[in-house]
């Protein structure tokens, strides 16, 4: 399990300015989530993400406390790695994960890792840079997009593992040029055992420069809580947010 920050904005930014005076809260959620650390950064409009990820714990590293305060975008997403068990720490399995313009992140689990597999297009598997999951959820997607577009591409691949494989949550961020998606979707009764109902949560906060969302476990006052099963599209031109029931 992971936890998960993204936002896109009308100027740049670094991560940290923007998620204001308690992202040093979120960073030290990492003493838990101490599996990985990735950042993808992909400016509006651009065509090709910057990816920076270490397999070590974010709160501790160089690079990481470099990467959040010194590296301006006006579109990032950052992810705290919790691995599920028997996946291994390494650079392959950590993420966000990109293909071509599209950056993704996951907090979940889809059990076994394999259970995906049919649902992928085979060319799409000499892609996989790791073993985790997450990525092959991702595949999916990515098959899912073919075939429909990219909201009602990413919407189909949610609804397709919903109804067929075993989950724990699928809450995801995807970051394209042009929009910010999150999937909000989860399962109650999986929840990791000593959290909380609000482990999986999330919330966004708008202002008139962009729009930020996160994972739970940090001070999100005055932040808009996200209904399980829905997905918010975000506008990186307008900001305005479109929601969908998944």
């Amino acid at each position: 399990m992971c936890r998960l920050m993204g936002y896109v904005s009308a100027q740049d930014h670094t991560i940290a300015e923007f998620a204001g005076a308690h992202f040093n809260d979120f960073v030290e959620l990492a003493a838990f989530h101490k599996d990985g650390w990735g950042v993808a950064e992909l400016e509006s409009g651009s065509t090709t993400p910057t990816l920076t990820l270490e397999p070590i714990q974010a709160n501790t590293s160089e690079t990481f406390k470099k990467v959040a305060s010194t590296h301006k975008s006006d579109g990032a997403i950052l992810h705290f790695r919790w691995a599920t068990a028997g996946l291994p720490i390494v650079e392959g399995n950590t993420h966000p994960f990109t293909h071509g313009e599209i950056s993704f992140m996951h907090n979940g689990g889809v059990i076994p890792s394999t259970a995906m597999d049919s649902f992928i297009d085979a060319d799409l598997f000499a892609g996989l840079r790791g073993t985790t999951d997450s990525e092959r959820y991702f595949a999916t997607i990515l098959t899912e997009i073919r075939k429909h577009g990219l909201t009602d591409g990413i919407i189909s691949a949610v609804r397709l593992i919903r109804e067929k494989c075993d989950y724990s949550s699928l809450n995801a961020m995807i970051l394209t040029p042009h929009h910010l998606i999150i999937v909000n979707e989860h399962n109650f009764k999986r929840i990791p055992a000593g959290e909380t109902e609000e482990y999986y949560a999330l919330y966004y906060r708008k202002d008139a420069d962009g729009v930020m969302v996160a994972s739970s476990g940090w001070d999100q006052s005055g932040w808009t809580f996200i209904e399980n099963h829905r997905a918010l599209v975000i506008d990186r031109t307008t900001f305005n947010i479109e929601e969908f029931t998944l």
